[in-house]
């Protein structure tokens, strides 16, 4: 097995006594810098090779930081004013995961690059710290290579915003295959109304 193959081995294993101490001291670290910053390389290699990054020009490493826990309601004092169905407030859950979060702040501190994917590094009790994948499209370095150029498209600004990166389309819920009929158009939504709505032209 190479470097990365062990790399890939010992992360499969957090809870061996290696990993904790470095996960411990990985996240005490971590919680002195700021919120957003940006990574001189990536903290695994093996798994950013995996999901597209490579050491050459054009590529970014940025670091995220996100508070952990569900979606608190932002109402004064609990008073949603509408039914008694929406008054929850507290034990509410977000639709999209921390990673997908995390995603979309780092596309929104970079707006010029182009976010390619993300991968978990770490957490303790008040935060989940992702390593986002960024690109710079008008880099030449990236222009010219056939492999990744395809980000340079204008399609793929903000690919994070829209659920076009793995994570977003995870949390979307979109895919092939028949686990994903409902689906088919766009959204669950979507696809229930093209099937239920009577659409009668004027011209018919």
């Amino acid at each position: 097995m190479g470097c990365y193959k062990y790399m890939e081995e010992l992360y499969k294993r957090k809870q061996c006594d290696l990993l904790r101490f470095v996960l411990r001291v990985r996240a005490w670290q971590l919680r002195q810098l700021s919120a957003i910053h940006r990574a001189s390389r990536p903290t695994r290699p093996d798994k950013a090779r995996r999901l597209g990054y490579k050491a050459k020009q054009g590529f970014v490493i940025y670091r995220v930081r996100v508070k952990r826990g569900g979606r608190k309601r932002p109402v004064p004092k609990g008073a949603t004013y509408g039914k008694p169905t929406n008054m929850g407030v507290s034990e509410l859950k977000f639709q999209r995961s921390h990673q997908s979060v995390a995603e979309e702040r780092a596309g929104r501190k970079c707006g010029g690059l182009r976010v390619l994917n993300s991968y978990w590094i770490c957490e303790d009790g008040t935060y989940k710290y992702y390593e986002v994948i960024m690109v710079d499209p008008a880099h030449k370095a990236i222009r010219r290579d056939p492999r990744i150029n395809w980000i340079c498209q204008n399609v793929h600004k903000h690919r994070e915003m829209r659920a076009l990166t793995a994570v977003g389309r995870k949390n979307k819920g979109t895919g092939k295959g028949h686990k994903f009929n409902k689906y088919i158009g766009g959204s669950r939504r979507k696809n229930w109304k093209r099937r239920n709505l009577i659409n009668l032209r004027k011209y018919r």
